[in-house]
């Protein structure tokens, strides 16, 4: 009788190891999935606060084809949050080439919302005929089209 006892405490002991192993796994796994959660929802946040608008006039010069070959667009912040006037976040393309010589003018003392800044971009010489530029911002894309 004192043998069947003991099996059964072997195997309870047993059976509390193994659930304290499982536990301790499932734990880990949910706090790796919230962090996961927490950092992806930061970033959608970031997103849906950022927006921008190109309100520069199409038929207005934007290229400066006598002095320094810049285009210079005006941007609007239409989003929630204050961007940042160093470029950062911040990705031209002028047909279709990536840009590297690009800075901010705010308009202003900073890039707040519904304050507009001047993005100028030097494209180097452009020919005659229609252009484009794309302006992205925290995965928001914003497409200018122009004739130089």
């Amino acid at each position: 009788m004192a043998s069947v006892s003991v099996s059964h405490l072997i195997l309870f002991i047993a059976s509390l190891l193994v659930a304290a192993s499982v536990a301790g796994t499932v734990t880990s796994g949910v706090d790796r999935l919230n962090g996961a959660l927490s950092d992806e929802s930061h970033d959608v946040s970031t997103q849906l606060r950022t927006d921008v608008e190109i309100v520069s006039d199409a038929g207005s010069p934007v290229y400066d084809r006598e002095g320094d070959e810049n285009v210079t667009l005006l941007v609007k912040n239409t989003g929630s949050r204050t961007l940042p006037t160093d470029g950062t976040g911040l990705d031209v393309l002028i047909d279709g080439e990536y840009q590297t010589d690009v800075w901010v003018e705010p308009i202003g003392d900073d890039w707040g919302p519904d304050d507009v800044a001047r993005v100028h971009v030097d494209a180097g010489a452009l020919a005659d005929g229609d252009h484009r530029a794309k302006l992205i911002v925290t995965e928001d894309e914003e497409v200018f089209r122009f004739r130089v």
